[in-house]
């Protein structure tokens, strides 16, 4: 079943839309941007984490001392209860236009619940989301090849790994976060594997996840944004990880680096982004990459995508550059098919070369909600 999400437009009061958001990875960041842009905004937080909504960042004040940039917070026992029909109608009452993130993903159990009874339009893709996970049938390696994106070499089998490789298991106590680790062989993948589930590191299942070739080069993720408004590929910004506990080992010298490792497990927790920049000459292959997969999504059979859009607003093509016989190429190891957890983008210059100020994904996306009800075409960008 594919929501009708044009019946649902119909009931709205499009002058009074109302900008939704889980309250987790980017909320703030599209609220800032709905609330530049004119709308109202409304965030579904978690019971015991909703502070940071409806306390620090909640609008208040009058006139030109008006801060915040959350209107209403809704708290609920779980990110799962948006689903309950009391919450969908309130949230309908209030035209609301929700902007999923990963934790559409993260924190419930069945996604086809989010593609097929959340009747609130979504901006963007409804059903993409899914493919970032390598688990899937047709997943985003199958994605980029489709789009000719060079990807890093994918190992299926441990007795195959002839070169260093990461191994992209998930955390044993939240299964939804990285706890990748490093192996150069097959001997040190079992051992080192082995080890990270006995001391409760790892989830059990270690071994089905993906053994992908290890790529040495500049971690760099591209934030792109495909606006079906102007037909343009946009590049926000440009950005890479913080991970613990890997940016404190990277602080040690080579000899502090072995001498912990003998008593601190390394780790690969993502706890933020720090912006940076790329080279010029590097930028032509990145929008190229971008042009490509945009053009992919919007030739998937509609059994992944039901609406036929492809690929609608923000979306991250995640890799490192390296540099090979005297020139730099791109290779991408991880895709996201939504806005990226990344407010910092509008530290990079990327989006003022083009709009003459630089702005964070959240402020586009809200650029692009209030073009699209200016021109009457809100129904392109939403699923």
């Amino acid at each position: 079943m594919y929501m009708n999400i044009e019946s649902l437009l119909k009931s709205y009061d499009i002058k009074k839309l109302t900008i939704g958001v889980l309250g987790g990875h980017s909320a703030l960041d599209v609220c800032h941007g709905a609330k530049k842009h004119g709308f109202k905004t409304v965030c579904v937080a978690r019971k015991g984490r909703e502070q940071t909504y409806a306390k620090h960042y909640k609008v208040r004040g009058k006139g030109e001392d008006i801060r915040g940039c959350i209107d209403e917070t809704i708290v609920v026992n779980s990110f799962q209860d948006i689903l309950d029909p009391k919450i969908q109608k309130k949230l309908q009452s209030m035209n609301t236009i929700f902007v999923h993130n990963r934790y559409f993903w993260v924190y419930f159990d069945d996604f086809s619940k989010v593609e097929n009874d959340f009747a609130v339009p979504i901006f963007g893709s409804r059903t993409l989301l899914k493919l970032e996970e390598r688990d899937q049938p047709f997943n985003q390696y199958d994605l980029l090849k489709k789009a000719g994106i060079r990807i890093p070499k994918i190992f299926k089998s441990a007795k195959d790994i002839d070169r260093p490789v990461l191994v992209k298991a998930a955390e044993a106590k939240r299964g939804y976060e990285r706890a990748f680790f490093i192996a150069t062989s097959s001997k040190s993948y079992e051992s080192i594997g082995s080890a990270l589930e006995k001391e409760g590191k790892v989830s059990a299942h270690w071994r089905e996840a993906t053994i992908e070739e290890f790529v040495v080069g500049a971690p760099v993720n591209f934030n792109f944004f495909f606006s079906p408004l102007s037909g343009e590929l946009e590049l926000l910004g440009t950005d890479t990880r913080r991970q613990t506990n890997l940016d404190g080992f990277l602080r040690m010298t080579a000899e502090q680096q072995i001498a912990a490792g003998k008593a601190v497990p390394l780790k690969m927790i993502e706890t933020g982004h720090i912006a940076c920049t790329v080279k010029e000459s590097i930028l032509e292959k990145a929008f190229d990459l971008g042009e490509k997969f945009v053009k992919a999504t919007q030739s998937l059979p509609a059994s992944l995508d039901p609406s036929k859009k492809g690929i609608v607003g923000p979306f991250a093509l995640q890799g490192a550059v390296v540099a090979e016989d005297g020139k730099e190429d791109i290779v991408i190891f991880d895709v996201s098919l939504r806005i990226p957890g990344s407010p910092g983008t509008a530290a990079t210059p990327y989006s003022g070369y083009l709009y003459g100020k630089s702005m964070s994904v959240g402020e586009r996306v809200g650029m692009e909600l209030q073009s699209a009800v200016k021109q009457k075409r809100l129904d392109e960008i939403v699923t």
